[in-house]
């Protein structure tokens, strides 16, 4: 049989009911859906297309197996966000669907790309979709994810299918013991900067590697959250007892799942191979996540705000390295923190360093911290808590830097991990982690 890549091989299972011995780059296949997520700002577009062509009283093909999670404009007085959630509301009640986690309620959870694999969605050998174009995220776990838009989602919700081109796969392959001042989203804004903003277009992104298998579950999130940063269709990391650790905790359900790893000889469209101790901390430079510098090369650039939080930089990782760097220290500019979820922001109130919490060695520090919430990595309403709404500078731990991205379109995002954020947080001007860590 030739041999093919992990996400060759997921689709390959996935390819009908009977699944396929073999598919290739290029190959258009209907692929069986395991999860449909979709959220507040894609939700109600998505439920139109669905009702417009299956009809009013149609039902979604597989109530368990669909997702919606508020988490873009919810903590904020606009009516137009609030109508969104009021539409989702609605279709939930309608279809009778379990899986909901809304704004307001105890089941609340916050981002979804952070929230689906706290609340046992994301598990290996999958197919996950959803309408946001960093559900790529979820490849962490060793399964087939992606974005796609509303009219896929639409048919998705009616049919539990879709029309898939197979994507070639490159490979990233990253050894040696990672020093204490670099973190994943080092490596990620790394590989971005070497291959641009286009250069994995409608391609898989496969990492691999010691010193991809040293990084905890939430690190390798970070890898494949910006794959799309690159143009990627997806990104995946096969699973090692770590991943399965993680989701056989989280799997209440008990869903069954199969581990898929890519075959001996498998064909990649690209390699490149790093080696992790010779890195050195990466920042983005506005307005393009390629836009690549070292830190110490543009370190005493002057700061006006720094934002710790996001799918990529607002999970417990994050937290703890930015807390590292802060403890004890008291920021120069206004920092905001705001956790991806419920789970996280309990944690930090939780957790402890040195006899604080990690909430008071944050607010200790003078920062601020918001709601769990994707908040102001998309803008978002006027209100919403941490948007640019004048023409800054900031540092952020977010996954996108394009002009309006984070409110104002003449502001000047600079992306960095959460150790330079918070570094640069402490100092007022870009400042490398080295200087504090290591």
């Amino acid at each position: 049989m030739t041999p093919m890549t992990l996400t060759e091989k997921i689709l390959a299972r996935h390819a009908g009911h009977a699944g396929r011995d073999h598919v290739q780059p290029g190959d258009n296949v209907w692929i069986d859906v395991d999860v449909l997520m979709t959220h507040d700002v894609c939700g109600p577009g998505t439920i139109g297309i669905f009702k417009q062509h299956f009809g009013k009283d149609a039902r979604v093909w597989d109530r368990d197996r669909v997702v919606i999670i508020p988490d873009h404009y919810i903590f904020t007085a606009d009516k137009m966000a609030n109508r969104n959630v009021d539409v989702l509301r609605q279709f939930v009640a309608e279809q009778n669907l379990p899986h909901y986690y809304d704004v307001g309620t105890d089941r609340y959870k916050g981002v979804c790309h952070i929230a689906l694999p706290e609340e046992g969605h994301t598990r290996p050998g999958e197919v996950l979709l959803g309408t946001d174009s960093h559900t790529c995220t979820a490849g962490a776990f060793g399964e087939f994810a992606t974005g796609i838009g509303n009219t896929d989602a639409g048919f998705v919700l009616g049919t539990g299918k879709l029309w898939v081109k197979v994507p070639p796969t490159m490979r990233f392959v990253f050894h040696g013991q990672l020093p204490p001042y670099l973190m994943a989203k080092d490596l990620i804004l790394a590989v971005i900067g070497d291959i641009g903003c286009d250069g994995a277009t409608y391609r898989a992104m496969e990492f691999d590697g010691d010193g991809v298998y040293a990084l905890n579950i939430e690190e390798r999130m970070t890898l494949c959250n910006m794959v799309i940063e690159a143009g990627g269709k997806n990104g995946v990391i096969a699973p090692d007892q770590v991943t399965l650790d993680y989701v056989n905790a989280r799997n209440v359900r008990g869903n069954p799942y199969t581990v898929v790893s890519s075959d001996a000889g498998a064909k990649f469209v690209f390699e490149k191979v790093y080696d992790v101790a010779k890195l050195q901390p990466v920042i983005a430079k506005p307005h393009s996540p390629d836009n690549r510098a070292f830190v110490s090369d543009i370190k005493g650039t002057k700061l006006d705000r720094a934002y710790i939080g996001s799918c990529t930089g607002g999970k417990m990782t994050d937290f703890r390295a930015a807390a590292t760097v802060l403890t004890g220290k008291t920021v120069r500019i206004d920092t905001f923190v705001v956790p991806a979820t419920s789970e996280i922001a309990h944690g930090l109130k939780t957790e402890t360093l040195n006899g604080q919490t990690l909430e008071e060695v944050f607010l200790s520090a003078g920062a601020k911290i918001g709601e769990p919430s994707c908040a102001a990595c998309l803008g978002g309403p006027s209100d919403t808590f941490g948007r640019l709404n004048e023409p800054l500078s900031c540092i952020s731990t977010t996954n996108r830097n394009f002009p309006g991205r984070m409110g104002h379109k003449e502001a000047r995002v600079y992306l960095a991990s959460p150790l330079t954020v918070a570094a640069s947080a402490v100092t007022g001007v870009i400042t490398d982690p080295r200087d504090y860590v290591g």
